[in-house]
C-alpha cells in the first residue's frame, strides 16, 4: 500500500496554475480570486472522496474521512496553499495534496482506523495580506480573537474582518469554533525542509523535534532631512547611518553572542523621502530573531534595544522599538515524534532529526493536541522563491511516511 506519485504530481502541478503572476513564481494570497479557485478545485477533491467538509470564520477548511469510530478524536493532517509574493509551488501545498493523498489510499484500501481522519487547511498562514503569519491556526488554536481581526489592515487599509467577510466568511462566529482537546489525537503536517541541510546531507526525510520562536520588532530612527551636498557630514543626523551601524552589529550579536541556533534578520528596511541627494529624515527596519531556546532570542533582543538607544544618542537621533509579532518556542511531541521514527525505520528510510527554521500552523496546535511534522528537502535550501524546488520521488516518500504514521497513530494500542 503506498501513494501514487503521479496523482500527487497532477495535483500540485493544477493548483501551481492558478497564480496570479504567471511566469513569475507563485502568488496566491488569501482572500484573493487565485485563492477561490484552488478551494474550489480541493473542496471538489475531497467531496469527490466523501469527506465531511466544514469551513471556519477565517476561512480555514477541515475535511473529515469518517470510516469509523465517528465521535473518537481525529488524527489531523494539514498545510497551507496560501503563497508569498512570486514564491514556489511546494511551500504549504505540498502538506496539504500529501493529507489528500493519503485520504484516497486508505479509502482505495479499504482502511479501517480506530479515529477519524481529519485534512486541515489553514487560511492566510504567510502573513501577506496582513503583516501577521498564521492568522488561520492562532485563531483555530484559540490564540487570537475576534477584535483582533479589526486591527489587522492590509496595505488598502481595509481590515482583515471587512476582507473575511467580503469573501463570504461568517467570520463573527469564529470564537465558537475553536479546536477543542477532545476533537483531535494528534496532529502530522508534512512540509518541504525550507532550508539546505536535508539536501546537503543527501538525506530525503526530517523528523522535526523542534519549531523556532520569533520575534519581530519594527524599528525606528528620526534625523534630519537635509541637502546631500552642502551639508557637512560633521552636522549631519543621518538615521541611515545609524540603521546601518544597528544591523551589523546583529549580525555581529547573532553569530558570536547567542546561542548556536539563533539567527537575526534584516529583509524590510523604509527611508524617507528616498531620495539620492536626500539625506535621510526617517529610516524604519523590522529584525526578525528566532531560536529553538527562548534564551537565545532574548540575547539578541536586548542587544538590538541596547544597540539602537546607544546609536541614537550617539547620532542625535530619535528611535522607538516595538514589538510587532512573535511566536514561542514549540517542542514536537515525543510519542509523534517516535511513530513518524519506527514508520521510517520499518521502510528503511533515510532521516535525520532536526530543528525547523521557519514557523508552521501545527506549531499553534501543540497545547491542544501531540503535534508531529515530516520534512522533504528543498533542492539548494530555495523556498519562498519560484527557483523553489523538491523531487517528486522524495515528496512520494513523504507521503509514504506520513501514511504509515496515521495508520500507526489511529492504532488503539498506541496511547497518546
Amino acid at each position: 500500500m503506498e501513494s501514487c506519485i503521479e496523482r500527487i504530481k497532477n495535483d500540485i502541478e493544477n493548483v501551481t496554475k492558478i497564480t496570479a503572476t504567471p511566469n513569475m513564481g507563485c502568488t496566491r494570497f488569501s482572500y484573493g480570486k487565485e485563492d477561490k479557485e484552488v478551494r474550489e478545485y480541493l473542496i471538489k477533491e475531497m467531496e469527490d472522496l466523501g469527506l465531511f467538509i466544514k469551513i471556519d470564520g477565517v476561512g480555514n477548511i477541515r475535511a473529515k474521512y469518517i470510516d469509523n469510530n465517528e465521535d473518537k478524536p481525529s488524527i489531523m493532517m494539514g498545510s497551507h496553499i496560501d503563497t508569498v509574493a512570486n514564491g514556489g509551488k511546494f511551500d504549504g501545498l505540498t502538506g496539504v495534496i500529501t493529507g489528500l493523498e493519503v485520504i484516497r489510499v486508505m479509502k482505495e484500501n479499504n482502511v479501517k482506523l480506530d479515529n477519524p481522519i481529519e485534512l486541515i487547511i489553514f487560511a492566510e498562514e504567510e502573513g501577506s495580506n496582513f503583516g501577521t503569519t498564521m492568522v488561520g491556526s492562532k485563531f483555530l488554536s484559540g490564540t487570537y480573537k475576534l477584535k483582533y481581526l479589526n486591527k489587522l489592515k492590509n496595505d488598502d487599509g481595509v481590515t482583515a474582518y471587512q476582507v473575511m467577510k467580503d469573501f463570504g466568511l461568517d467570520v463573527d462566529n469564529v470564537e465558537n469554533e475553536v479546536l477543542k482537546k477532545e476533537e483531535s489525537k494528534a496532529m502530522v503536517e508534512l512540509h518541504i525542509e525550507q532550508g539546505g541541510i536535508l539536501h546537503s546531507e543527501n538525506l530525503p526525510i526530517g523528523i522535526v523535534k523542534a519549531i523556532v520562536g520569533m520575534k519581530t520588532y519594527k524599528v525606528s530612527l528620526e534625523g534630519v532631512s537635509n541637502h546631500a551636498g552642502s551639508t557637512p557630514m560633521y552636522l549631519r543626523k543621518d538615521p541611515m547611518v545609524g540603521a546601518a551601524e544597528i544591523i551589523t552589529y546583529m549580525e555581529k550579536v547573532a553569530k558570536e553572542n547567542a546561542l548556536k541556533d539563533t539567527v537575526a534578520t534584516v529583509g524590510k528596511i523604509h527611508c524617507q523621502p528616498n531620495g539620492s541627494n536626500v539625506i535621510p529624515g526617517q529610516v524604519e527596519f523590522n529584525v526578525d530573531i528566532r531560536d529553538v531556546e527562548i534564551e537565545g532570542i532574548e540575547i539578541v533582543a536586548k542587544e538590538l534595544i541596547d544597540k539602537t538607544k546607544e546609536v541614537a544618542e550617539k547620532r542625535g537621533l530619535k528611535y522607538s522599538i516595538d514589538l510587532v509579532g512573535e511566536s514561542d518556542c514549540v517542542k514536537l511531541s515525543p510519542k509523534v515524534i517516535s511513530a513518524i521514527e519506527e514508520v521510517a525505520i520499518e521502510k528503511k528510510y533515510a532521516y535525520k532529526k532536526m530543528n525547523s527554521g521557519a514557523v508552521h500552523d501545527s506549531a499553534m496546535l501543540t497545547e491542544i493536541t501531540d503535534v508531529g511534522m515530516i520534512f522533504v528537502p528543498s533542492i539548494d535550501g530555495l523556498s519562498h522563491s519560484p527557483q523553489e524546488d523538491t523531487k517528486f520521488e522524495d515528496i512520494k516518500l513523504g507521503c509514504d511516511l506520513l501514511l504509515g504514521t496515521v495508520i500507526k497513530l489511529g492504532k488503539s494500542n498506541l496511547m497518546i
